[in-house]
């Protein structure tokens, strides 16, 4: 069975030479290093893997902008007939970071060994997905390797988008809500216990409202290390919990079915499903195997379970409209457009033509949340401070109207 080594050789002018190569044995490699004018020094069966982040000072991850960069500039080279091989030499010495640097050097050295590109790709699932790697399989398979990588690269960069607009519609609603509690921690340990020692002085006595507030207080001030550790250590077992399998779970149908973000969430997924689906039929793949493909990238393992199982049912002859219906998975407008493309045989072209639309209603669900939002949070906001200054306030109101007295 061939294996493929790592080795280093020399000419004849003693110039030494790395790389790896699949050969039977060491006997043959040595052979097949000889027609190339190389001798070997020494060979080791190379066992492949992912580089370590740690020795190239990253963080593990590849960002969705260099993967955007990379399918972009992919895509130029091999239209202006790059052979696959000297693409990626030229890709693993560009300004990326040093860690998607030395894994394009790893696929370097894989593809000049033999490997395909999907293969040499398929090694480093936590960089390249399984939908990345279908999708270069599928290219490599019909001859559209440019197409599918400016597919790959449009992909990103709209999932991207999406993603920062989801985002940013989020950050001042979020802003508000840290401003409501963090200025009501403070009049609560630091505010509110001042007045209290001036009241204390004058002998002022405390009733009704204020009094339940400068017992919160009090609670605050002589317990807030027991309330801080608690806050740690809840926040602590939340994050445990969602990086569980059943965590993970939960949160999902979490956003599915809560009221606020369920329609966001699934607007998001609707697009993203729209989009890649378009592009792996268009790329050549067959249904059953881009459904597959799909799966992987909703971002939801609730509707993933969902997806996979109408995936089965459209296996077994159920039309794919009627059985993405049955599992409730998208809204009505999709099932719509699905209905039209398998009717007229045009599945890809409509999902592709309908992105635009999908975008522009997970723009416009993202604008009406954010409408709806802001001013309920301005108005908890103005609640909270509004009864604390109030309630601290209202000791000193009365004794005012006594002196006027």
């Amino acid at each position: 069975m061939p294996v493929t080594y790592k080795y280093v050789a020399v000419n004849l002018q003693k110039q030494k030479f790395k790389g790896k190569f699949i050969a039977e044995d060491e006997k043959d490699l040595a052979v097949q290093l000889a027609k190339q004018n190389l001798y070997l020094v020494s060979a080791a069966e190379y066992k492949g893997g992912t580089p370590s982040a740690f020795f190239t000072l990253g963080t593990g991850k590849v960002s969705l902008s260099e993967l955007t960069t990379f399918c972009r500039q992919f895509a130029i080279m091999i239209n202006s007939g790059i052979q696959v091989l000297d693409c990626v030499d030229i890709l693993k010495n560009q300004s990326y970071t040093g860690y998607f640097k030395a894994i394009l050097h790893v696929i370097a050295d894989d593809v000049r060994a033999g490997d395909m590109l999907s293969a040499a790709l398929d090694k480093h699932k936590k960089v390249f997905p399984d939908f990345f790697v279908s999708m270069v399989h599928v290219g490599e398979a019909s001859g559209k390797l440019e197409m599918v990588f400016l597919s790959l690269a449009d992909y990103y960069e709209s999932d991207a988008a999406t993603r920062r607009k989801a985002k940013s519609a989020m950050a001042y609603p979020m802003m508000l809500a840290g401003m409501t509690v963090g200025i009501s921690v403070l009049m609560l340990a630091f505010v509110v216990p001042r007045f209290k020692s001036v009241l204390a002085e004058l002998d002022v006595e405390i009733t009704g409202f204020t009094k339940a507030i400068y017992g919160i207080s009090d609670f605050i001030v002589l317990n807030w290390r027991i309330m801080l550790l608690t806050v740690i250590a809840v926040v602590g077992l939340l994050f445990l919990f969602l990086r569980t399998k059943t965590g993970k779970r939960a949160f999902d149908v979490f956003k599915i079915r809560c009221p606020i973000l369920g329609k966001v969430t699934t607007e998001l997924i609707t697009a993203r499903f729209a989009r890649s689906f378009s592009i792996l039929l268009s790329s050549g793949m067959d249904l059953a195997s881009a459904l597959d493909s799909t799966s992987l990238i909703l971002g939801n393992s609730y509707v993933e379970e969902k997806f996979r199982a109408a995936s089965d049912d459209v296996r077994h002859g159920v039309m794919l409209t009627n059985a993405f219906r049955k599992y409730n998975l998208f809204p009505e407008m999709m099932n719509q457009m699905l209905a039209v493309g398998e009717k007229t045989n045009c599945l890809d072209e409509v999902l592709s033509r309908s992105c635009t639309f999908f975008d522009e209603q997970v723009e416009a669900t993202l604008s009406s949340l954010t409408a709806k939002i802001q001013p309920a949070m301005l108005l908890i906001m103005g609640a909270v401070v509004g009864t604390l200054f109030i309630a601290v306030y209202a000791p000193m109101l009365s004794i005012m109207n006594g002196l006027a007295v």
